[in-house]
């Protein structure tokens, strides 16, 4: 029995008909029909319910069906891998991260890609901490970036950096002449928060339920950007991750200092669909996020 007759198989209980089957195959009908009728020969059985509209599958075929799609789809693997070890490494791989990370961390992992493979694209996709992990179930995404990763069902967690955090205020602010800022003087002093659902703002909200503290969210934001914004406006102080105000802390429009309790930060992990072949071009992109940290901490 050959893989070319369980595809036409495939193919006609997919497509309901042996002449759409013979279409993809590129053959003819008759030949579809020949060999659907040695398959039922071999199992002594029937395979196919023939109608004048449709073709199904009776039970026994619809059995052999799920076999089939398995056996089909792990030996396309095979043929990927195989054909893969002969090729320079090239492709598009997909990443599925929060805006927060995706947008001011990245840089360094881009241009490890660049220097290792050059003919591998990383393409971003910015979506809600949530959003990724569904990219990822779904297989919409090779690799998924959240903050605060949680374990959930049909997910690998590969840790890859901790943000650190730090209060956030415009430059005419009385934090921005303290070397550090305390938890407690955020009490009473207008602040603006993520969005409820944010696994940051979460993390924070528990935080401040252990050091009984009062903040006072005046707006809450689900966009690190409007967040920079609004506190360049002088509207309240924030805690954002130190990468994302990088670049405004250098020209002077915002100011950020640690926290005098000492070092606060987010865990940020990598999500890998659990069981899924990487192809060379995800397993690439992976690469350069580990190379990307490793020398972010020899640094």
């Amino acid at each position: 029995m050959q893989l070319e007759s369980l595809k036409m198989f495939c193919d006609v209980v997919e497509t309901g008909s042996f002449s759409r089957a013979a279409q993809l195959n590129h053959v003819t009908q008759s030949a579809v029909s020949q060999q659907i009728r040695a398959l039922e020969n071999r199992y002594e059985q029937k395979l196919l319910s023939r109608s004048a509209r449709q073709v199904t599958p009776t039970p026994a075929g619809e059995r052999l069906f799920r076999g089939c799609k398995e056996i089909l789809a792990r030996f396309a693997e095979v043929e990927q891998e195989i054909r893969e070890q002969s090729t320079e490494v090239q492709g598009t791989t997909t990443v599925s991260t929060i805006y927060s990370v995706g947008l001011h961390e990245l840089r360094n992992v881009q241009k490890q890609l660049l220097k290792t493979h050059p003919k591998v694209n990383m393409r971003l996709n910015y979506r809600r901490n949530d959003q990724v992990y569904d990219d990822v179930i779904l297989g919409a995404a090779e690799i998924g970036i959240v903050a605060y990763p949680q374990p959930r069902a049909g997910v690998d967690i590969h840790p890859f950096r901790d943000d650190k955090l730090a209060v956030v205020c415009a430059p005419n602010h009385s934090f921005a002449t303290k070397s550090k800022v305390s938890l407690t003087a955020l009490s009473g002093v207008p602040f603006i928060a993520f969005d409820r659902e944010a696994p940051t703002r979460k993390a924070l909200d528990r935080l401040v339920r252990e050091k009984n503290l009062d903040l006072n969210p005046v707006m809450e934001i689900d966009n690190v950007e409007t967040i920079k914004r609004a506190v360049e406006m002088g509207i309240g102080v924030a805690i954002l991750p130190m990468a994302t105000v990088s670049a405004e802390v250098a020209q002077g429009t915002l100011v950020s200092k640690p926290f005098a309790e000492g070092a606060v930060s987010r865990p940020i992990g990598l999500l890998i669909r659990k069981g899924k072949y990487l192809d060379r071009a995800s397993a690439a992109v992976l690469e350069a996020f580990k190379l990307a940290e490793a020398a972010g901490d020899e640094s």
